[in-house]
């Protein structure tokens, strides 16, 4: 339930700042802007949340659990972005994920 309350309150406020910034358009017409990328992101972010809260509630503790999600996340967008967006990956990245695993292992272990 908190987590569904923090996503309310964040989305009444994410409109009344709507609502109070200027637009190019119609309430309609900005609708009309939208993708199916802001759903995405919207089931993104409350699954990352939900992970947290699950993290806590298994008995990880806040520090580590929050690094060993954030590292795997940051080395999972850098495999998307190559595989799916086909952007490059230099050796500087590569060498950063391989020093992240074997913190994650160090961490782990």
């Amino acid at each position: 339930m908190s987590l569904a309350v923090t996503y309310l309150t964040a989305a009444a406020l994410a409109v009344i700042l709507f609502l109070c910034g200027p637009r190019d358009g119609s309430l309609a017409a900005e609708f009309g802007k939208l993708n199916w990328t802001s759903v995405a992101l919207a089931v993104s972010v409350v699954a990352l949340e939900f992970g947290y809260i699950s993290l806590y509630r298994a008995g990880w503790k806040v520090n580590t659990g929050s690094l060993v999600a954030n590292i795997t996340l940051a080395c999972a967008l850098v495999l998307v972005g190559a595989l799916f967006y086909h952007e490059s990956v230099s050796p500087r990245q590569l060498l950063g994920m391989a020093v992240c695993m074997a913190g994650l292992i160090l961490i782990s272990g």
